[in-house]
């Protein structure tokens, strides 16, 4: 009996909870193979697999330091040794509050260098990993933010960290053509963040064109659909239910009350 074709593989950075765990989820339940890093959420990612695993699906939780690049490299060499790696979800992020005026450099050079320097090494890991004629379909997905569109200047270095991710999309996706395609995906608020209180979340969560929560589900789901296919490179789907159109001097969490007065529901 002819031995069945390993399933590729998808690693999902950052993949022990909230939205990496909704990648992991809807990657694993599509049929792919999932390795899920992470860093410190040890406990919340190996309980995420297991169940998935109890599920009947493949899910893997890995612990990594994704910020220096030999590790990247291990971490590569280690989710393609079961079968062909095809893509990688750069989750992960860091995400600090300061602003232009003053931000420390290191603190800087941290978010930059998990938000910016990690994704575009992974993919580029990723095409180095392609051999010619094996018929695997590779892609990188740019996890960014509704930010990137609609800038206002809190969080100054996440912000230009993911700014600066957002235009490397094209210019990755012309690079690693045609071993690898590139991709983005940018969601809207999901979660509560930094010092949002629960109240001030579940009214900015409401706080776009279509007034209801985003479900990360379907951030999920969308990047399934764009390492599923083929023929999409070098662009970025936004996931925010048009939160990028509704402009804004600071952070959603600082103007939510002024906004959804102005607007009714």
């Amino acid at each position: 009996m002819a031995e069945s074709t390993p399933r590729h593989g998808v690693l999902v950075t950052g993949g022990g909870q909230r939205l990496g765990a909704a990648v992991c989820e809807a990657f694993a339940r599509a049929g792919w193979r999932v390795w899920c890093q992470y860093r410190e959420s040890r406990d919340q990612a190996q309980a995420l697999c297991a169940r998935l695993r109890d599920e009947g699906h493949d899910a893997t939780a890995v612990e990594a330091d994704i910020g220096a690049e030999d590790n990247r490299c291990a971490l590569v060499e280690h989710a393609s040794a079961d079968g062909p790696l095809a893509c990688i979800v750069n989750n992960a992020s860091a995400f600090e509050p300061d602003t232009g005026l003053d931000f420390e450099a290191d603190a800087a050079m941290r978010q930059i260098g998990v938000n910016l320097l990690a994704p575009l090494s992974f993919a580029r890991l990723l095409a180095r990993s392609a051999k010619a004629g094996d018929g695997v379909d590779r892609s990188a997905i740019h996890v960014l933010d509704q930010k990137v569109y609609n800038l206002n200047p809190d969080y100054f270095s996440y912000t230009v960290s993911k700014l600066a991710l957002e235009r490397a999309i094209a210019l990755q996706a012309q690079s690693l053509a045609p071993a690898v395609r590139v991709c983005g995906v940018a969601p809207g608020i999901l979660y509560r963040s930094g010092p949002q209180t629960e109240d001030n979340f579940a009214r900015a969560s409401r706080a776009n064109l279509m007034r209801r929560p985003i479900d990360p589900a379907d951030v999920a789901r969308t990047c399934v659909f764009l390492a599923g296919t083929p023929s999409v490179t070098g662009t970025t789907l936004c996931v925010d239910n048009g939160q990028h159109l509704v402009p804004l001097p600071r952070d959603i969490m600082f103007v939510v009350d002024d906004l959804l007065k102005a607007s009714p529901p």
